[in-house]
């Protein structure tokens, strides 16, 4: 996993996109949680590294450890209506595994290839009005501590809702234990060419119009595409030709105007398994690592289409920079470190260009005009705000701040990255 960079300095590999260079100085890869639990109580400072699909430092550290090397070791409790898998899981491995038992998850991210623990731990989510983030079906977790301690925590019980959206600061997350529910088919259909005006005059209608809904756009003259997921027999399976003035496409689509869409799920309506539709790209396809930057931030949904005009606002400064801008929609929860604590919230993602620089210099722009309507960033992608910015956009810093040092007080599990934009110095 080590490599020489250009400059001569051997590095622990790079993040998904390659924008990151890890700085670790050893990586350790158990095969056992007893060996898991003797690399953390021997080390100063450590993290775990998931799918390394965050854009950012918030897995770094003096010494990383991968998961990848503990079993799969996937378990489905039908009376309890669960699945328990180890950490390394990813949710396309999950999937197949729940196909066989015709069990299914309530929502999946645009990727299926990251892996659980990491998608739980800093809130990622896909898109639904009802729909809480993936970390919403966590029903219990176990982690090691920085004292070696294996601590199992359920839900309903002690500081479990501080716990499950941990950022990796609590420790290393072994095995989690989500919900399932009966398997489902989905259709997919997308439409082309709706306009800004209609989207202001119907948002709630349109991001009700499927069980999971996403609009994708350059900030042009008008909206490229809403991608509308609905789950089959539901009263809003029906779909049409037309979405307020925007057409059904009568060829599959891609996010990203004018690629091709061979690795984009199927659309046109067939019906299909739930996890071959409510993901953007098949889980047969793996993403390279690169060509792209993400950032995203969550606003209240009741501040939609005033955020919406504000970046609308600054389009043509962001656009030579941006591949394509994602809107969707999340239901609240009760986790305290997730972005959707509380409240109901619209998602402004930014698929950027891989020019670190020039994205840094738009986040500039994005973050002040956000600000107006509380917005919250995606912890695991590009931004610039810090920890006295976010404490005030987090009801529940201080609680979880206390619970970081009841759980690790040796600082193991902090970084950089933590003490700079949650925990401060």
């Amino acid at each position: 996993m080590r490599r020489q960079r250009a400059d001569g300095r051997t590095v622990a590999g790079s993040n998904w996109a390659g924008n990151y260079d890890y700085g670790a100085r050893r990586i350790h890869r158990p095969t056992s949680v007893e060996q898991l639990r003797d690399i953390v109580v021997a080390a100063r400072r450590v993290r775990v590294l998931g799918s390394r699909h965050s854009f950012n430092a918030i897995a770094d550290s003096d010494e990383l450890i991968t998961l990848d090397g503990l079993p799969t070791d996937i378990t489905i409790d039908r009376s309890a209506g669960t699945v328990d898998c180890s950490a390394r899981v990813s949710y396309g491995e999950l999937a197949e595994a729940l196909a066989t038992d015709g069990l299914a998850l309530h929502n999946l991210a645009s990727l299926p290839h990251i892996s659980v623990a990491g998608a739980v731990a800093t809130g990622t989510h896909g898109s639904g009005d009802t729909n809480g983030n993936l970390a919403t079906a966590v029903a219990s977790l176990e982690i090691v501590t920085s004292s070696g301690e294996l601590l199992t925590a359920e839900r309903g019980t002690g500081d479990f809702d501080g716990l499950v959206v941990g950022l990796g600061a609590l420790g290393a997350v072994t095995r989690v234990t989500l919900d399932v529910e009966p398997a489902y088919e989905v259709r997919q259909r997308v439409y082309e060419g709706l306009a800004w005006e209609a989207l202001s005059a119907h948002f709630d209608a349109i991001m009700a119009s499927g069980y999971s809904v996403s609009i994708f756009t350059r900030w042009g003259a008008d909206v490229d595409q809403v991608w509308v997921k609905s789950r089959v027999g539901d009263d809003l399976d029906a779909g049409g030709a037309d979405l307020y003035g925007a057409r059904a496409a009568t060829v599959a689509r891609h996010p990203i105007l004018g690629i091709d869409p061979v690795n984009c799920t199927s659309q046109l309506g067939v019906p299909g398994l739930w996890s071959d539709r409510l993901p953007h790209f098949r889980m047969d396809f793996t993403p390279s690592s690169g060509d792209e930057l993400q950032s995203e931030f969550f606003v209240p949904r009741r501040h939609a289409i005033d955020a919406i005009e504000a970046v609308r606002r600054l389009a043509d400064t962001i656009r030579p920079v941006l591949l394509v801008s994602e809107i969707r929609t999340i239901a609240a929860d009760v986790l305290w470190m997730s972005p959707h604590y509380q409240r109901d919230s619209v998602g402004i993602h930014f698929t950027w260009k891989p020019d670190q620089a020039a994205v840094l210099r738009a986040l500039a722009l994005i973050e002040p005009a956000l600000s107006t309507f509380d917005a919250r960033p995606h912890w695991g992608k590009v931004f610039l705000a810090e920890a006295a910015t976010i404490e005030p956009l987090s009801p529940r810093l201080a609680d979880f701040a206390r619970l970081v040092e009841r759980l690790d007080p040796r600082h193991a599990f902090r970084n950089d990255w933590l003490e700079r934009h949650v925990l401060g110095e």
